[in-house]
């Protein structure tokens, strides 16, 4: 999506506002990469097989954390529309956007390690009758919708608040539609979380709680690297219009680029 539809407020010179963010993107890339191989060498060398569908239950743990992750992604880019309703800062609108953005991004692997998973157990890459697939592929198909809603909008305020209003609305439905799934009678899809049976033993919930955090910090990640990009292109498009408005006259090649601060 073109990153020109996001403004920051810019200034240059000492207490510049405008500052890069990519501070601890290092250390935050080295942690997501050292969870992610924990847990995956726990999935494969450690956590015992599962007794009713062995080895092609280890998918479980990309794809359920992959779910988790993506759904509060979404939550979390209605909070961010709400902040931005709130207070007008565009900096919430484009945090919004790209909470949702890469949410939506982590969808579609839920969506395809899910109809692997499916493959796999039930021989079926899809079974319509049950309700958390659907539920999730509707949720899913909501904020596919967002971004030609938002972008049919020419005027940038109210893209952002109208925008906004839809992450507040599609964020509020994401909590109702898992309620009303964990209330459905399912009959395909397991309870690993909730069972008569105690949920799941010691060994399989530490692996999946190493795989959750790793993903968790894989989609925040994701996150700070698409919000560095955004304002890198942001303070360009800044200059550039600074150059025009100095009358330096010519077009400004996207390599003239001031020396920042990364945070």
């Amino acid at each position: 999506m073109p990153y020109s539809t996001f403004s920051w407020k810019t200034e240059t010179g000492p207490g510049s506002r405008f500052n890069m963010t990519g501070r601890g993107l290092k250390t935050l890339s080295i942690a997501t990469v050292l969870f992610l191989m924990a847990g995956f060498a726990l999935v494969f060398l450690w956590v015992p097989m599962d007794a009713d569908q062995g080895f092609k239950q280890k998918i479980f743990y990309l794809h359920v954390p992959l779910a988790i992750v993506a759904l509060l992604g979404f939550i979390a880019g209605g909070v961010e529309g709400y902040r931005h309703l709130r207070t007008g800062d565009r900096r919430h609108d484009a945090n919004s956007y790209v909470f949702i953005h890469i949410s939506v991004t982590f969808g579609v692997a839920v969506l395809v390690t899910g109809a692997i998973w499916a493959k796999a157990s039930w021989g079926y890459w899809w079974v319509w009758d049950e309700p958390t697939l659907v539920s999730f592929l509707i949720v899913f198909l909501l904020y596919c919708t967002y971004y030609p809603f938002r972008y049919a909008i020419e005027d940038r305020d109210r893209q952002a608040r109208y925008a906004s209003v839809f992450a507040i609305t599609a964020g509020a439905f994401v909590p109702l539609n898992f309620m009303a799934v964990r209330m459905a009678e399912s009959v395909i899809h397991p309870r690993v979380f909730a069972t008569s049976e105690g949920g799941l033993p010691d060994s399989m919930l530490l692996t999946f709680l190493v795989c959750f955090v790793g993903i968790g910090l894989l989609w925040i990640t994701l996150v700070k690297t698409e919000m560095v990009g955004k304002k890198v292109s942001g303070q360009v498009s800044y200059l550039r219009r600074r150059l025009h408005d100095d009358g330096s006259g010519g077009s400004v090649g996207g390599r003239i680029a001031p020396s920042v601060e990364a945070k």
